[in-house]
């Protein structure tokens, strides 16, 4: 199997916000051929094993305040890697993964990749 990318959906009005962070078109998630989840978000980097993958949810829309830029849950350790308002999918893993920001590890990040479903389906679950 080839690696598989899923490219955020950049809302251009939220440009100024997504500049700091160095967001672009090459940024997003890749599902590699050796069984790893990789999310690029400008500087930011998460990385894991498909296999802690717990479960996958396709969620939105969104407030924007909360759903662009890299940010940390105001409810719990999850981490959101933002670019639009409309659809994202939540990854839940079973072992968290070293923090991004913040002091704890996390245990859900929510990206808002141009195919939330498709994500969902390439990882099946």
């Amino acid at each position: 199997m080839a690696d598989q990318f899923f490219p955020y959906r950049i809302d251009r009005r939220y440009t100024p916000v997504l500049l700091p962070f160095g967001v672009g078109e090459r940024h997003g998630v890749t599902l590699t051929d050796d069984g790893r989840f990789v999310a690029t978000y400008g500087w930011a980097r998460l990385e894991t094993t498909l296999d802690n993958v717990d479960h996958t949810e396709v969620t939105g829309p969104y407030r924007w305040w909360t759903s662009v830029g890299l940010r940390l849950s105001f409810a719990d350790d999850g981490l959101t890697m933002g670019t639009n308002r409309d659809l994202g999918l939540c990854v839940g893993f079973t072992t968290p993964v070293p923090k991004v920001i913040g002091m704890k590890d996390h245990s859900a990040l929510s990206v808002s990749v141009a195919d939330p479903h498709g994500l969902a389906a390439a990882i099946g679950r």
